[in-house]
């Protein structure tokens, strides 16, 4: 029989919130976490909004002098290899572990495996490439590498946590913890893992957002209500943000042997690429498109049976216009009608950990039954025409949800979640 996976835990260290309760009433009521940043001390630089973190302070290459709240105990020598956003990730990870009902010691029994998404720590990078190059190579922390790079979340989680199963990180741009999802769920589905657990991190600081802003991606609006907003005929870029997301999948019946508790399921999965240009996406969504019938095909859906789509929606104009081309190709044209909504105009664009936090998201609605609205959209492109974007949330259970990401490159992926 074919197996099927279950989500059973979430945890957020996000702009809208750092726990389940706060997530939620941000989503329904429409509260963004944005605020105004003055980057590098430089008050003449065009980008003025980011999605801001609270209750934590990370912003500094030394663990000593972060600060972050009481609840979580961090040992010291866990602080010491860690990035900043590798301790938002290991915060999100014991929230959801708990909202699992699972312990520490339950998750390295070698049945548990862990992906990670994150671009590495350019804070921290910059930092450790400074003193190196300042001393002549004569000084450099010996940690310096595994608190750094890409695969800092694997390596510091792993370790900690003592997981024995599979264990691996996803460098797929903005696509990259969809990727884990997709790739943890072939893991429950070909019985190498009882257990996955997901996580997405990323910085929110200068050395990470600024970049974005040489090639046009940021917007350059100095509102903070109205500098994201995904189909908007006026958006002009997507505010840079970060935090962590912390997703745990689980075989339906070993889920159902323990009593666990069961957002949704992830029904199934699609992925393809644009092969067209390194940064943006194919004018007219082809490889998006592709993802997406892979991923009905997966779950043996058709486009009608869809009744929510969590978008990836950064509020670029190229970004969200090939997206738009997309959906029409696949739900339009076939006289499908699923509400559609872009949840960055809340939480702004966290990079690589967008995935797993929108498929979290939507697992939320499923359980919960609502349907986010669109936040700031006031005037709809005219591309959007025929499409159903709600402006505030629905009070309605999405039994069917299709979350869509695409990253650098043209890589997209479509995933599939059910209610349970």
């Amino acid at each position: 029989m074919p197996r099927t996976a279950v989500i059973t835990g979430l945890g957020f260290i996000t702009c809208i919130g750092n726990d389940h309760a706060t997530v939620r009433r941000s989503l329904r009521e429409g509260r963004h976490g944005f605020e105004r940043v003055e980057f590098l001390g430089n008050p003449e630089l065009a980008v003025k909004v980011a999605g801001t973190i609270k209750e934590f302070t990370a912003a500094t290459p030394h663990w000593r002098d972060w600060r972050y709240p009481a609840r979580y105990e961090i040992p010291r020598e866990a602080l010491r290899g860690l990035s900043p956003h590798g301790l938002f990730a290991l915060c999100a990870i014991e929230q959801a572990l708990a909202d699992a009902a699972l312990n520490a010691p339950e998750i390295s029994d070698g049945q548990t495996g862990l992906y990670c998404a994150s671009a590495g720590s350019t804070l921290l990078a910059h930092y450790h490439l400074n003193r190196l190059l300042e001393s002549r190579g004569e000084r450099c922390h010996p940690l310096s590498v595994v608190s750094s790079i890409a695969g800092t979340l694997n390596f510091n989680l792993a370790a900690h946590y003592g997981i024995r199963g599979a264990v691996g990180g996803f460098v797929a741009a903005c696509a990259s913890s969809s990727h884990a999802l997709g790739c943890a769920l072939d893991d429950i589905r070909l019985r190498r893992q009882q257990r996955m657990i997901v996580v997405g991190a990323e910085e929110a600081t200068a050395e990470s957002i600024l970049p974005f802003g040489a090639m046009g991606a940021l917007s350059i609006n100095s509102d903070p209500a109205t500098a994201s907003r995904p189909f908007d005929a006026e958006r002009d870029g997507f505010v840079g943000s970060g935090g962590a997301v912390a997703l745990i999948l689980e075989e339906a019946d070993f889920a159902r042997s323990r009593g666990a508790p069961v957002y949704a399921e992830l029904a199934g999965w699609g992925q393809a690429a644009d092969g067209y240009s390194i940064a943006i996406s194919h004018p007219e969504g082809r490889g998006l498109a592709d993802a997406i019938q892979r991923a009905l095909a997966d779950t043996g859906l058709a486009p009608g049976d869809i009744a929510y789509i969590n978008a990836h929606a950064t509020s670029t104009q190229a970004g969200d216009r090939s997206e738009v081309m997309a959906l029409q190709k696949i739900f339009t044209a076939a006289g499908a009608h699923p509400r559609i909504s872009g949840t960055k105009g809340l939480t702004g664009h966290p990079l690589s950990m967008s995935g797993v936090m929108e498929a979290a998201f939507c697992a939320m609605a499923i359980r919960d039954g609502f349907i986010p609205g669109n936040a700031h959209l006031c005037n709809p492109d005219p591309v959007c025409a025929g499409l159903d974007l709600p402006r505030a949330t629905i009070d309605e259970r999405p039994r069917t949800v299709l979350s869509t990401s695409s990253g650098f490159g043209g890589s997209n992926v479509a995933l599939v979640l059910k209610q349970a």
